[in-house]
């Protein structure tokens, strides 16, 4: 019996024994191995043997059917006590079932990736004053647990933030306030001062309100008969 089928399509071995099981119509539980086998077989003949890589995996499989096919062949020996004996078929009926199993949900991904492709999703439109909505503050579950020496806690904590942002320097300066002083006051200051030192200096530590000449004249003597200016 014949099958005609492109070569090349399979990705492995599995791949074509699931192929011609399916061809066959036959179930994958009970494979009639020794047709199986020799439609295997002439699909492996045509293959490209220069491909070593690909050609192996589908040897190894040949090799294996072979191995089945002469087992099944062989008369059973009656044995005096009974014994089940494993199908020769067996490993290989659920390495196919595991690899079918495979196959499909690739397949099912690959249907849901191409059903994916034609969707395209808006960006969510949230109204700005939804998106500045806060929910209600539960103040039973906010105050839940809660307890005095959790508070006391909680109170330390702020109080020590609050001293490591303080600047030690500046925190001992005290309030400056302003002191009115009239421009004749001050005339008044310094002329009594030149009065009462005959000599002085404006960089003098005693000379606190002076800050002008106070009416002197190029000379550096008082007009109103004060000291001389140094």
């Amino acid at each position: 019996m014949e099958i005609s089928y492109k070569l090349d399509n399979f990705e492995g071995p599995l791949d074509l024994l699931l192929h011609l099981i399916e061809k066959n119509k036959v179930s994958i539980y009970d494979i009639p191995i020794v047709l199986i086998t020799e439609q295997y077989l002439e699909y492996v003949n045509q293959m490209d043997h220069e491909e070593l890589d690909v050609v192996s995996d589908f040897l190894v499989m040949a090799a294996t059917l072979l191995d089945i096919k002469s087992r099944m062949l062989l008369p059973k020996v009656e044995k005096e006590e009974e014994e089940d004996e494993e199908d020769p078929r067996a490993e290989l009926v659920r390495r196919l079932l595991e690899y079918k199993m495979y196959k499909y949900m690739a397949q099912e991904l690959e249907e849901r990736e191409q059903e994916a492709e034609l969707l395209f999703f808006k960006e969510p439109t949230i109204p700005r004053e939804v998106a500045k909505y806060e929910e209600p503050l539960d103040l039973d579950k906010l105050l839940d647990g809660l307890t005095l020496a959790k508070l006391q806690k909680v109170f330390d904590a702020v109080m020590k933030r609050n001293a490591n942002k303080l600047d030690p320097v500046r925190s001992r300066f005290s309030t400056i306030r302003r002191e009115p002083i009239s421009l004749e006051q001050k005339v008044k200051s310094v002329l009594s001062y030149a009065r009462e030192h005959r000599h002085f200096k404006f960089s003098d530590g005693d000379s606190r309100g002076v800050s002008g000449s106070a009416g002197a004249d190029e000379d550096g003597t008082d007009s109103s008969g004060a000291g001389k200016i140094v």
